[in-house]
């Protein structure tokens, strides 16, 4: 459902797991960063809200969008993570240098999910203007990094229910 049609910033019908025992990463790109502090704010307010420790917490800035792929595996590597969630956005300019970082970033951070085993959400806001990005970033439309928290407590807990399954497949 296109976010124009439903505030996606509600929580679903399980609500929000009890995450006290995990580990969290954000990393957020510094470019827009009216944007990306509003994206990181409701982020960090949903994680607290699932009773993650201030401790359990760890955040890394980097310079763009471009990067967030880069942050997430430096986290991943320096603490024991359950999640990463990745915060940017991308404004449609002149040309099309938001689909080359956009397109970048999605694939980095699933190849890194799936070569680390863990979770890198994509919190990437790809907007046409500055006004659809603030529409996304606490506006009319919610807050993504809210939707990016949720994802991510979510993720965590899939993770950790089927951690012990004995059927793998091959990795």
């Amino acid at each position: 459902m296109a976010s124009e049609l439903k505030n996606l910033s509600e929580f679903g019908p399980k609500g929000l797991p009890d995450a006290s025992e995990k580990k969290f990463g954000i990393v957020v790109s510094e470019w827009n960063t009216e944007i990306t502090s509003a994206l990181a704010k409701g982020c960090m307010e949903t994680l607290q809200a699932a009773k993650v420790a201030t401790e359990n917490i760890h955040r890394l800035d980097v310079p763009g969008s471009f990067e967030l792929t880069v942050g997430a595996k430096l986290l991943i590597k320096r603490h024991s993570l359950d999640a990463v969630i990745c915060l940017g956005c991308v404004i449609k300019g002149e040309t099309s240098h938001n689909e080359y970082i956009n397109q970048a970033v999605a694939h980095g951070l699933t190849t890194l999910s799936i070569a680390s085993s863990v979770p890198c959400i994509f919190g990437l806001l790809t907007p046409n203007d500055e006004q659809q990005a603030k529409d996304r970033a606490g506006g009319k439309h919610g807050n993504k990094g809210i939707e990016a928290a949720y994802t991510a407590l979510w993720m965590a807990e899939n993770k950790h229910k089927l951690q012990d399954n004995p059927h793998k497949i091959g990795f």
